[in-house]
């Protein structure tokens, strides 16, 4: 049944939001064209980014012309369509050669006399390729309406800049894989191991391991420098979202006034500044997991909100009044004693409740010193690949001092200890760290000496370790010349978090 040319371009028309391939968009085009015009053969050129036309579809003629690529200035006929915006077509008695000459599929010899036409495409003024047809028949596009010819012309055009969009959103999205595989394989490697063989550690990582393949809520609790955030990144390098990403929040760094919309995202125009539709950091993170490191510092008023998210999966961008769908696996974790802070009104109950669905906690190492001899060997490699000293080690008297040490600041501290103390004994050309290369208080004394930084009486342990941080928050500031910029470098923090910390002991 023959078609009309409005079915025709109907049809052409839905095929380009259809999921034909490639290949058959561009087949499909040139069967309409043989339905509407009276031509023997059709071709559909693409011109790539060297000038030549690279033939992607061709009826009635043979399939060889597909595996070419024409040169116009060697093809005359070609490079007139090229050169003129309007339908160009050719007597029978054109002196032009073609390029098509002996390549009919329905007879054995050259083409000494037939008509020919042809189109060159547009898109926004670019010249992306050109359309041909061929008639057996002398005269046969005699009397042809040329609108009809220029509207499928524009139709092909259309097609050739919608498959090159979507060809350019593949190559992206496969780029955009790519990064994405490259960064998560970067953060697994440099996130370290969890190093230590205390019955303590085991315990851990037989927590670690036993909740990682759910979708569990885990709340990881411990002190500043235990490494809560290397218990993160295991949990999730088990779990069966491993290929998807980890998107790390710092709560305790998010800017006031803009937490909300650095979480949720937010719409062109909800706020002044926002110029443009930005997705938040859950967003970021659907169908992997979302890290809420120091989730104990979010505002009453977030957590409200977060609670949300966390009970139905349902976001809101702000400004927006529409609702997202996410699919996040949510780890949290803090230094503070969140049962606490709901006694006193500072940390909703409810969803404490939500993300202390499975809870884990990362001992201090005070509590497991029997790891400090081989975490030092494990800190120090990256001192002896970068200075290029594979015989560096710590005397055993060294590494008993060590183990005597109370480490408020628990690995992080000891590795920063280690470093200094390496450091020292490169600069002294020592391959052994001896007990005189460390500079911690009471480092060098007898264990009785660190009795000092105890108590005579019970405290609590909160209290105990808030009045270190002042004092070591006062020291800083002192080395600074009172600048806090500096005084956060010097402790080896960020700028944001020292300043609250500041304002929170009054400083």
């Amino acid at each position: 049944m023959s078609l009309s040319v409005e079915q025709v371009l109907l049809q052409l028309s839905l095929n380009l939001s259809s999921s034909l391939s490639t290949e058959q968009q561009y087949q499909k085009l040139l069967q309409g064209i043989s339905q509407v015009f009276p031509c023997d053969a059709s071709a559909l050129f693409v011109l790539d980014e060297n000038g030549y036309l690279s033939p992607v579809a061709v009826e009635g003629l043979t399939s060889a012309i597909l595996g070419r690529r024409f040169c116009p200035t060697q093809h005359p006929r070609l490079q007139q369509i090229m050169a003129s915006k309007q339908p160009v077509r050719f007597d029978a008695d054109s002196p032009l050669p073609d390029p098509f000459d002996g390549a009919l599929l329905n007879i054995e010899h050259n083409i000494d006399v037939h008509d020919c036409l042809g189109c060159s495409l547009y898109v926004d003024g670019a010249l992306v390729g050109v359309l041909t047809m061929d008639a057996l028949n002398v005269g046969a596009f005699d009397h042809l309406d040329m609108v009809t010819v220029e509207t499928f012309a524009a139709l092909t055009a259309a097609t050739l800049r919608n498959i090159g969009q979507i060809k350019a959103l593949r190559t992206q999205n496969r780029k955009q894989k790519y990064v994405t595989q490259t960064l998560i394989q970067q953060a697994r490697s440099q996130h370290g191991e969890m190093i230590g063989l205390s019955p303590l550690m085991a315990q851990l990582s037989t927590n670690i391991a036993t909740v990682a393949h759910s979708d569990y809520a885990v709340l990881i609790t411990g002190e500043t420098g235990t490494g809560k955030e290397l218990v993160a990144h295991k949990v999730h390098a088990l779990s069966h979202r491993a290929d998807r990403p980890m998107i790390y929040v710092n709560c305790a760094a998010l800017p006031e006034g803009l937490a909300e919309s650095e979480l949720f995202g937010h719409v062109k125009g909800a706020f002044t500044g926002a110029n443009s539709h930005r997705a938040g950091k859950f967003e970021l993170a659907d169908g992997g997991t979302l890290f809420l490191d120091e989730v104990g510092e979010l505002p009453l008023v977030l957590q409200a909100k977060l609670l949300r998210v966390i009970q139905q999966g349902e976001l809101q961008r702000v400004g927006s009044d529409k609702y997202q769908t996410v699919n996040v696996r949510i780890l949290a974790a803090t230094n503070r004693k969140l049962p606490d802070e709901v006694v006193q009104g500072r940390f909703r109950s409810d969803l404490f409740h939500r993300l202390n669905v499975f809870p884990i906690h990362v001992p201090p190492l005070r509590e497991r010193h029997s790891d400090i001899p081989v975490l030092a060997g494990y800190l120090l490699e990256k001192v002896r690949q970068q200075f290029n000293a594979p015989n560096l080690h710590v005397h055993p008297k060294a590494l008993d001092m060590l183990e005597q040490q109370p480490w408020l600041g628990n690995v992080r501290e000891l590795e920063h200890t280690l470093t200094r103390a390496a450091l020292h004994a490169i600069q002294q050309q020592c391959e052994t760290i001896e007990g005189h290369h460390f500079d911690l208080p009471n480092i060098n004394h007898d264990v009785k000496n660190t009795s000092d930084l105890f108590p005579p009486e019970s405290k609590p342990m909160r209290q105990l370790v808030e009045s270190y941080q002042k004092q070591l928050i006062e020291h800083a500031l002192s080395e600074s010349n009172n600048v806090w910029a500096k005084a956060a470098e010097f402790l080896q923090m960020d700028r944001g978090n020292l300043y609250r910390m500041g304002k929170k002991f009054e400083l």
